[in-house]
């Protein structure tokens, strides 16, 4: 079992920033693919951002590519969210994703994801 626990929403106006954080317990975190993903109510959830377990490599969403940054800390047991220039249309609920294996074509699937944290509220004023 992992678990998974994010920090860091809030409200922020419109130019804004914020940093998510999702600290990880349980079995070996570094064996994980991390990712980000977000919902709004009555909406499907939506990919965000993944990184690989070494942090070699990270993917985006196009609607969020140059404004976020997804990283990590195996030592701290912590992958985080930088996010920038928010805009309203990024509020929603965030939720961090553990997966222990996914292919390059599935890492936007929710179905490749073992572990969910309880997700995050991100609000931005406009």
């Amino acid at each position: 079992q992992v678990q998974l626990v994010e920090s860091g929403g809030g409200l922020v106006q419109a130019g804004g920033s914020l940093r998510l954080s999702c600290a990880a317990s349980g079995r070996t975190f570094s064996s994980y693919n991390m990712a980000w993903f977000r919902q709004a109510p009555g909406r499907e959830r939506e990919f965000v951002a993944t990184i690989s377990k070494s942090s070699s490599t990270t993917s985006y969403a196009d609607s969020v590519k140059g404004r976020f940054t997804i990283s990590r800390d195996n030592v701290k047991n912590t992958v985080y969210l930088q996010m920038n220039s928010l805009k309203p249309e990024d509020a929603d609920q965030y939720y961090c994703a553990a997966s222990a294996f996914y292919a390059i074509s599935t890492y936007m699937e929710t179905a490749m994801y073992d572990y969910w944290g309880q997700g995050t509220q991100v609000t931005v004023s406009s």
